[in-house]
């Protein structure tokens, strides 16, 4: 056994969080041995819980039919509402401001109608550089709708020449530059091609200084990152559940809504019946009566096996402690990039900024990336590859091992000098 992987071990010995690996299905290679799981950041594992809780549901559905809405173990009715906590915890919001609905990009739009308001003058949308492109098609698609050409009413943030990360102190500079003109910034948290993370508190501070409302995409922050999403004052967030949430593919989204915005007769909102006030919703009345929570913006009652799946996984959230499993994605980040520059360093660069990221590691590869990709695929290392040069490698703190590190190291290692 080499000293890396004994080291890397050791480690996970030590390591309190460890056990949790055992709640989690980890696909297997040929051989049968575990794979080296690194794309948490794109699909989550499957919860060991997530089949039983979809069978139970689907065995209220064989026997109770449309009284599973009410006499199921977990009535259907009120399901969503056993996400709510968990979903509060995770995000750091009041249990009135979460909510699990719809799709990431539909619940995007959802608040955009609500917290896109252009004025004459006020009117841009602040978005990064680099940014998810169903979220630049979104904001484009908002633009045009509201009236405006994209190239005047979208402006992207700018990095240094040659860089793909901002630099802190230049995001509120441009902030300050065209305060007089934005309605409203909109940043994923956690950038997907890089892997920096923006310093939310500063930028809401700032933002609202100069009448500007703040969102945020918490694709790859949701699970990933310590939110603290009410005490910043952020107006509203979206993110999806299949990435670090490990709901399963396509599931159930989640919803922020700031409470400083419930009640408000004035926001302007696209509204369904699945929003309106429960004492009231089965009388089928013709006006629309708005819950005082984020859950007015439901449109449509939620499926039942998806959040099944997502209980699955937010029970082992609410065990482990995001804190906690921040805390441990540090160690297993800063183990992994430690690697990376001692065994490898002349050949990869970790991009993402330390006092910056999440547990994702965005990584350009000096030889031929997608060759690295491909051959480490072939060989059970599950990571990918981003157009030009940039793979992504996520060691997701609910599941992945220092011994998973220092294998695919290892691999990376192989390859190069092979």
């Amino acid at each position: 056994m080499s000293d890396y992987l004994a080291q890397a071990r050791e480690l996970d010995k030590q390591d309190n969080l460890s056990k949790m690996r055992e709640s989690f299905h980890i696909p297997k290679q040929k051989n049968g041995e575990d794979q080296l799981y690194f794309a948490g950041h794109s699909l989550g594992l499957m919860p060991k819980k997530a089949q039983d809780y979809i069978d139970e549901e689907l065995d209220a559905w064989k026997r109770l039919g449309v009284e599973g809405h009410f006499h199921a173990k977990h009535p259907w009715l009120p399901y969503h509402e056993n996400i709510t906590k968990s979903f509060a915890h995770l995000v750091g919001g009041k249990e009135s401001e979460v909510v699990a609905m719809n799709t990431l990009t539909v619940n995007l739009h959802l608040m955009l109608v609500s917290f896109y308001r252009p004025s004459k003058n006020k009117f841009k949308i602040l978005i990064e550089n680099n940014t998810f492109p169903s979220d630049k098609y979104a904001v484009d698609s908002q633009a045009r709708f509201h009236g405006y050409d994209p190239k005047d009413a979208i402006i992207e943030l700018q990095p240094k020449s040659g860089e793909i990360t901002v630099e802190p102190d230049s995001i509120l500079e441009q902030i300050e530059k065209n305060a007089d003109s934005l309605a409203l910034i909109m940043l994923g948290n956690c950038n997907y091609l890089s892997g920096q993370r923006f310093d939310f508190e500063k930028i809401v501070k700032l933002a609202h200084s100069k009448n500007i409302l703040v969102g945020f995409n918490l694709a790859h922050g949701a699970g990933n990152l310590h939110l603290k999403l009410h005490d910043w004052n952020v107006d509203f967030a979206v993110w999806c559940s299949y990435k670090y949430l490990n709901s399963g593919p396509g599931g159930l989204a989640g919803a922020f809504v700031h409470q400083n915005h419930h009640g408000k007769k004035d926001i302007p909102r696209f509204e369904g019946w699945w929003g309106h006030d429960k004492n009231s919703r089965f009388k089928m009345g013709p006006n629309f009566e708005p819950i005082a929570t984020v859950e007015a913006w439901q449109l449509s009652n939620p499926p039942i096996f998806q959040l099944a799946s997502l209980r699955a996984s937010m029970e082992l959230f609410d065990q482990a402690g995001m804190e906690n499993l921040r805390e441990r994605g540090d160690r297993l980040t800063n183990f992994f990039e430690a690697q990376l520059k001692e065994r490898v360093g002349e050949f990869c660069k970790v991009i993402s900024p330390a006092s910056s990221r999440g547990s994702m590691l965005c990584i350009r590869y000096a030889k031929n990336p997608k060759d690295l990709y491909q051959k480490l695929t072939e060989r059970g290392a599950i990571v990918d590859f981003r157009e030009p040069d940039i793979l992504r490698m996520t060691p997701a703190p609910l599941y992945n091992s220092f011994e998973d590190i220092s294998k695919l190291v290892t691999l990376i290692e192989e390859i190069t000098h092979g």
